[in-house]
């Protein structure tokens, strides 16, 4: 019976051990898949983020150069209220048109935000972080110049509370508000620093050429500096051309969302 008993309780003991055995084993395969699944999810976010980044980048951009370059240039007449005003009225249309184009291009700055985010938060989460901010900074600028835009919309569309004030005044201020100058040159602050914190990042991670991250550095540190000395001596553009500002920087981000486009991130860098 003794016998009988330690052989019942050596098999009992060793089925236990092989039942643990096998319950550690699966707790080590769900380990591992679950990590593999992870690095599956971390390749394929960053694969598509930089074609997500890129193609924001550029329709934003177009749609952009659309409102301000086709739109805006044929509504805005500097220098003249009254010709606005009435360019304004005649086409109300196709100056709310406007309005969406400038909306649109904040929907796509924040879209290509959080791709950039995805992007380089491996190479260094905080100052990704830090870019992302700053660049919702910037975008938030294109909203309060909508606004402004209904604004003068609203003073020019003759509504009964605004007879006590005279038409060439309401046209002025009209004119005030479609300007838009102050709020895109504050934006523009935020937007050269997260171009550069991009920059540095994109230096740092070899995800694109060395070459094309010292230039947008460069560039976004000159557009850091010229816009800091324009807000502080509006007379510096009479130095540096306003165009100056901010064009090198933007052929940088132009330039690197091809290459985000068409040939995405050297995967041999990868973290």
């Amino acid at each position: 019976m003794i016998r009988g008993s330690l052989g019942y309780y050596a098999i009992m003991f060793v089925a236990k051990r092989i039942f643990v055995a096998g319950n550690n084993i699966t707790g080590v395969e769900r380990l591992y898949q679950k990590a593999k699944l992870t690095n599956m999810e971390k390749n394929v976010a960053l694969v598509r983020a930089p074609r997500i980044a890129g193609l924001a980048y550029l329709l934003s951009t177009a749609v952009l150069v659309v409102s301000e370059f086709t739109i805006n240039a044929r509504l805005n007449v500097e220098g003249n209220a009254a010709q606005t005003a009435n360019n304004i009225l005649s086409h109300e249309s196709l100056f709310r048109l406007n309005i969406v184009c400038q909306l649109v291009y904040c929907a796509g700055t924040l879209v290509l935000l959080a791709a950039l985010y995805v992007i380089l938060k491996p190479v260094d989460r905080i100052l990704a972080l830090i870019a992302a901010f700053c660049r919702l900074l910037y975008a938030l600028a294109w909203p309060f110049i909508a606004l402004n835009s209904f604004i003068a919309l609203r003073l020019l569309s003759g509504g009964t509370y605004l007879k006590v004030f005279e038409t060439d005044r309401l046209q002025a201020l009209a004119k005030v508000f479609l300007s838009g100058f102050d709020a895109y040159y504050v934006g523009l602050l935020f937007w050269s620093l997260a171009s550069t914190i991009c920059a540095w990042l994109w230096f740092k991670s070899n995800y694109i050429p060395r070459a094309l991250s010292v230039f947008g550095l460069l560039s976004s540190i000159w557009c850091v500096a010229c816009t800091v000395s324009f807000l502080i001596f509006p007379n510096f553009s009479d130095a540096v051309n306003l165009w100056w500002f901010d064009s090198p920087m933007a052929i940088f981000e132009i330039v690197t969302s091809f290459w985000l486009l068409f040939k995405g991130i050297r995967k041999t860098e990868m973290p």
